[in-house]
């Protein structure tokens, strides 16, 4: 088993704590790391771009002008898509990028980006981490104590309010219950905070 440094809220040592070995000390499979993170990155998408076709756009129908002898090109109606203000010739409409993945493989993708940020030195477990009051200094000071001036993604349980509040004008950091781990935002963050009482949770949901 895996095992990392407990840290207090100033970088020092406090403990260790071991891993579970089938989450963050298993073989990491890239293909299905790529395959989780196209499939979030499409469910993301809204699909809502529209264009209108030649049969949607506004305008008359009438032919312009009759086909033979006028020594202009032949043309059957203004809407067009050749024409100015004309259709779109295979243009968007609104749809579901939506696809799916089956929840064992997405479980293994998972396993292998954690093990993989493990492996990189990107995971912190500190012993606690809480503010003495909601606010963004408190949390930012707590964080640069820590060393966590990139990118960091903090797993919290559900009954943490003030770190959500205290997090929420920090650009570059994340708040995620244990259940809402996802591969997209474990290879993101440069880092993930994990307190240690939280371990427990994300065992029981991603072991």
């Amino acid at each position: 088993m895996p095992t990392v440094d407990v840290l207090d809220s100033q970088k020092r040592k406090v403990g260790s704590v071991e891993l579970r070995d089938s989450l963050f000390g298993a073989e990491v499979h890239g293909g299905l790391v790529h395959e989780a993170v196209v499939m979030q990155r499409a469910c993301a998408r809204q699909g809502t771009a529209s264009t209108l076709r030649r049969g949607e756009v506004s305008g008359s129908g009438k032919k312009p002008w009759k086909q033979k002898h006028t020594g202009r090109a032949r043309v059957g109606s203004i809407r067009s898509p050749v024409w100015r203000h004309g259709g779109t010739v295979f243009g968007p409409k609104p749809r579901s990028y939506a696809s799916a993945m089956p929840k064992k493989k997405y479980r293994e993708a998972l396993r292998s980006a954690l093990s993989a940020k493990l492996a990189a030195g990107g995971i912190l477990v500190v012993a606690d981490l809480t503010v003495a009051e909601p606010k963004t200094k408190l949390l930012a000071k707590t964080l640069a104590h820590l060393g966590l001036t990139a990118m960091t993604l903090i797993v919290a349980g559900e009954t943490r309010t003030d770190l959500e509040q205290a997090a929420r004008n920090l650009a570059d950091v994340k708040l995620v219950r244990p259940d809402q781990l996802n591969v997209y935002d474990v290879l993101r963050f440069d880092s993930i905070l994990i307190p240690e009482r939280e371990l427990a949770r994300i065992n029981e949901f991603w072991s």
